[in-house]
């Protein structure tokens, strides 16, 4: 609708060289502009002048009070130049056009870039079963979780979500509570023990009686710390929005004095002329793009880089982080058991023969042990032997016949059950807070397996690129404090909150944000989403759960903790665009403003509307091809890491 509206603007096609027919058989073409140009300002510019009212009624003048003054302005003297009312200087109708097109482009720009969802409530429904299995008069029906009532018996299968929180009336079950909690190790629970809804049986079946559904359970508390959380997030003003209130006061100031000079000058038609001229050409179309376009092209190259911004907010939040809070497990760390340790007592076997028994034992097993145990035998390329007879105990181990001999592997309610001692070596991984599994053959102890939450390689990098740069990283887990002090001094990680449990999560980052610092959060677990939301910056490993996704700013495809140095490039680079573009946009008005108002009238020169109109353009282009720059910028995180260093 724009191209004929300018095409057929008599204005332009003065500027460019062309007469517009205004008599003849032709001659309808010369109210194309204003007939459609009437269809723009009402239909086009309406998110405009309705936010203009609402910052009017606010007095809160801004970006949108600015477009809808220069496009109201635009539009009256329009149809006062074609009725013949008003100087044909001032046929505004192109500039309309190009007004309600660039500065609608920049507004859905800038709401895609705004554009959050808000997937982490329901991402927190969704990790209840879709039914649940009661006991009524002795039988097994099927309903809806929501109908549950407390006291009802409800039965858990291996394998299935606990619908509500309850405590266990029989059975005993090693329960994932991961998604809960964010610890990869299983909690064994049995009978008088409270489980909580939306943890999983592992490996046995449970019955629970129901102590607390709805609103009342654990997985709604943390519901509801999100939204509070969510809620209560405070925004910044946008520095467009501030660069335009300072520019509309200096655009009613500049054309009140143009219209009083020129008035006071005896030259009433040309008070008209330039005070509509500065009012018009006030509002630049550079400015509507400064922001959002480079908004727009960094959250573009970022997603290339596997960095999902899904709050302008928190990327330009992100350039003045001076404390980042990971999350242990799934963030620094791998999130799964693994076999960091062998130890062999007995000079008989060799700590591969030792670990390849256990392997051959542990096999047929489905537990997150087991297959780290497999895992690591496989890892050193040794040869697992097939077991006979495999059973299970739940809290005890297993045990299985390899190569004529009972193997057996487990805890210490094995070695209680089998009357032996303890490896030598177990009371120091103890003491680290690892996981000790006993490897016994007919009987005797042979070896010990050390098993702990892996550190990722990249994590050292990353503490130590973020150390450069002068940030604070802090640890937060439910570990113990031994486990989370071993993974500290590992990494040189600065502080430490240890034993958190997940209501407590926001409040920790409300303590830092107390001692006067800027908090990103880096998490995956449900358990971390409330303090996700609370953060200044909330940062999601992409491989997490999808509430913690829903409660980010911003999302990391990959697990590698260096990329929050690649978010903190992006930021201060975008920033540096933004401050670059808002400078040029402003710059313009600051100059072609005073002299479209006639500053430099006594000299003789008087800024014509055509120049203003191209020096607007040329500001557009220059801010269009500077956000272009950011593409160059790479974002891979060891780049990003190295740039630190």
């Amino acid at each position: 609708m724009a191209i004929p509206v300018i095409v057929f603007s008599p204005m332009f096609g003065h500027l460019v060289g062309y007469e517009v027919p205004e008599s003849g058989i032709l001659g309808w073409l010369r109210w194309l502009s204003p007939i459609l140009g009437t269809v723009m300002y009402f239909w086009g510019g309406r998110p405009f002048l309705a936010g203009g009212l609402s910052e009017m009624k606010d007095r809160n003048p801004g970006m949108m009070l600015l477009i809808a003054l220069a496009i109201t302005v635009a539009f009256l003297s329009s149809w006062g130049s074609s009725l013949g009312i008003l100087d044909a200087e001032l046929d505004f109708w192109w500039e309309l056009a190009l007004l309600v097109v660039i500065m609608l482009a920049g507004h859905w720009l800038e709401m895609r870039s705004l554009a959050q969802t808000s997937s982490a409530l329901d991402s927190l429904a969704a990790l209840l079963p879709d039914e649940a299995e009661t006991i009524v008069d002795g039988e097994a029906v099927m309903v809806d979780p929501a109908d549950l009532s407390l006291g009802d018996t409800v039965v858990v299968r291996p394998g299935s979500a606990v619908p509500a929180d309850g405590r266990v009336i029989d059975g005993s079950a090693s329960m994932d509570e991961s998604m809960v909690t964010g610890e990869s190790t299983t909690v064994r629970r049995s009978v008088g023990d409270t489980v909580v809804a939306g943890t999983v049986a592992t490996d046995s079946g449970l019955r629970l009686e129901i102590t607390a559904t709805g609103d009342d359970t654990a997985l709604a508390g943390i519901q509801k710390l999100v939204a509070e959380a969510q809620n209560s997030t405070s925004r910044a003003q946008r520095i467009a929005d501030r660069a335009s209130a300072w520019l509309f006061w200096f655009a009613l100031g500049s054309a009140v004095i143009t219209a009083i000079v020129w008035s006071l000058v005896g030259l009433p038609d040309s008070a008209v002329v330039r005070t509509i001229t500065v009012l018009v050409i006030a509002c630049p179309h550079a400015l509507g793009l400064a922001i959002p376009l480079v908004v727009s092209i960094a959250t573009e190259r970022a997603a290339r880089a596997g960095v999902l911004i899904k709050d302008r907010l928190a990327l330009e939040t992100m350039r003045s982080v001076d404390s980042v809070l990971f999350d242990k497990t799934g963030t620094l760390t791998k999130g799964e058991p693994t076999v960091t340790a062998v130890e062999v007592t007995t000079t008989n076997y060799t700590e591969d023969e030792t670990l390849a028994l256990a392997a051959a034992a542990e096999a047929d097993s489905e537990h997150p042990l087991a297959r780290a145990i497999v895992r690591a035998a496989q890892g050193r390329g040794l040869d697992i032997a097939r077991g006979q007879g495999f059973s299970s105990s739940p809290a005890v181990g297993v045990k299985a016949e390899v190569d004529g001999a009972e193997v057996a592997v487990g805890g210490p309610n094995l070695l209680s059950e089998c009357d032996v001692g303890e490896a030598s070596i177990a009371e120091q991984w103890s003491e680290e807070g690892a996981i000790i599994l006993h490897v016994l053959v007919d009987g005797d102890v042979v070896g010990a397996l050390k098993l702990a939450d892996e550190i990722r390689p990249e994590s050292r990098r990353a503490v130590d690129a973020l150390h450069q740069r002068g940030v604070q990283v802090v640890m937060i887990t439910g570990d113990a404090e031994a486990v989370a002090q071993t993974v500290a001094s590992e990494l040189g990680i600065d502080r430490v909150f240890a034993g958190v449990h997940p209501a407590d999560k926001a409040a920790k980052v409300a303590e830092l944000q107390g001692e006067g610092r800027k908090v990103a959060m880096v998490g995956d677990g449900v358990n971390d989403a409330p303090a996700l939301a609370a953060a200044d910056v909330g940062i999601a490993i992409g491989a997490g759960t999808d509430v913690a996704i829903g409660s980010a700013g911003v999302i990391l495809a990959s697990d590698d903790p260096r990329s929050v140095l690649s978010v903190i490039e992006l930021s201060r680079a975008t920033y540096r665009k933004m401050k670059q573009n808002l400078w040029w946009a402003a710059g313009y008005n600051l100059i072609s403003v005073p002299l479209a108002a006639g500053v430099l009238a006594p000299i003789g020169f008087v800024l014509p509307m055509s120049v203003g109109a191209i020096l607007m353009s040329i500001s557009t282009v220059v801010v269009a091809l500077n956000a272009q720059l950011l593409r160059r910028l790479d974002l891979r995180p060891e780049v990003s890491a190295s740039a630190a260093r």
